[in-house]
């Protein structure tokens, strides 16, 4: 995966410390919507320099799409499917619905904590690993 970002400071001859804007699903057309709030967050991290890139300079950046593609199912897709499989297993043994619902948000809620134990883990290995491969 590749994106544009920025960087910010060198930490030595090999790292660099890079801002990379935040991407979402509704692409920030804040004139349209002004629903969210969020207003182009950027997320700083380490990245490879081999290019010698300064502080200022826009560089294109890479960074490993199955980890990327691995965060985004842990977020987005397994709490919602322990929200189902809640759901439908209390189905099965139970016709309460105060149950069912009960189980499901159980499930939604283990798959948040399942998530939010991944980044954790993930932050204390470094992070995404992103790569300067050229300047924009």
């Amino acid at each position: 995966m590749t994106q544009i970002a920025t960087v910010e400071r060198i930490l030595d001859d090999r790292y660099a410390v890079i801002s990379v804007p935040r991407k979402s699903a509704c692409g920030h057309d804040c004139e349209e919507c002004a629903g969210c709030g969020v207003s182009g967050a950027a997320v700083q991290a380490k990245a490879v320099n081999d290019i010698g890139a300064r502080p200022g300079q826009k560089v294109v950046v890479e960074s490993s799409t199955k980890k990327m593609l691995r965060i985004v199912a842990l977020v987005y897709l397994i709490p919602v499917a322990l929200f189902l499989a809640g759901y439908l297993i209390a189905a099965l043994f139970t016709a309460s619905t105060s149950v069912q619902y009960l189980t499901a948000a159980a499930g939604f809620a283990a798959g948040v904590l399942a998530a939010i134990a991944y980044d954790r883990k993930l932050k204390a290995r470094g992070g995404l690993s992103f790569t300067i491969v050229r300047l924009f």
